[in-house]
């Protein structure tokens, strides 16, 4: 499919915070986390949001170890955004899901290259800006607006939502357009006479809708502020 359901309350609600750069393997497991909950939602059902994916199937498409996908979805669960076995064996649910609202739209189709997640290739899960740059993706597709279809979020919010260090934002955003998961796009700011505001757009969601179809007089007074509350 072209995007999934993803259930985003807990993202809104600040959960990305949990998930922080440590020694002893924890930052590589939270890295693992969110690696292996890409793969969850892309394979979730429509309607029930459970997923049926061995380790195997696991591997193949993020490429993780067994041990690093043990520790991911340990993590997962422990932050309450993955259910374990609820129909048995092999079978995870997304906790919160609802198909008729509290989800946003993630994508999927683009993000593959065979039977695996291509950006995943480059992952090597020893470095902080991998976990960041996930932690990002996923903000940016929660905040994302509809009529828009990029998230405006200020560096100061990203903080406030993510606990990523102000420093270590850009050379994030650096690897998330790298990878071809996010499109940076600059709008005049409604704040500063000549400034410039970021904007973010995710890679396989609504493509038809970008700043080369809507005009380029778009600014950042064009966004659904009722939506985005800051």
């Amino acid at each position: 499919m072209t995007w999934v359901r993803l259930p985003s309350a807990w993202i809104n609600n600040h959960g990305l915070k949990e998930l922080q750069w440590k020694g002893d393997g924890i930052g590589s497991d939270n890295t693992a986390a969110l690696m292996a909950l890409t793969a969850l939602a892309h394979n979730a059902d429509e309607q029930s949001g459970i997923a049926k994916l061995t380790y195997g199937d696991l591997h193949s498409i993020t490429r993780l170890s067994r041990a690093k996908l043990a520790n991911g979805l340990d993590v997962l669960e422990r932050i309450h955004v993955v259910e374990r076995t609820p129909e048995g064996r092999s079978t995870y649910r997304l906790s919160g899901f609802n198909p008729n609202e509290g989800w946003a739209k993630f994508p999927a189709q683009s993000m593959y290259a065979s039977d695996r997640i291509a950006a995943f290739d480059e992952f090597r899960l020893r470095k902080a800006c991998e976990l960041n740059a996930l932690k990002l993706f996923f903000l940016f597709v929660a905040r994302r607006g509809r009529d828009t279809n990029m998230a405006n979020i200020s560096y100061g919010k990203i903080v406030e939502y993510t606990g990523i260090e102000r420093a270590r934002i850009k050379p994030a955003m650096s690897l998330l357009a790298a990878l071809s998961l996010v499109y940076i796009e600059h709008l005049p700011s409604n704040t500063y006479a000549s400034g410039i505001a970021n904007a973010y757009r995710i890679v396989g969601i609504d493509s038809y809708n970008h700043m080369g179809t809507r005009g380029r007089g778009m600014t950042a007074d064009d966004f659904d502020n009722s939506r985005i509350p800051f």
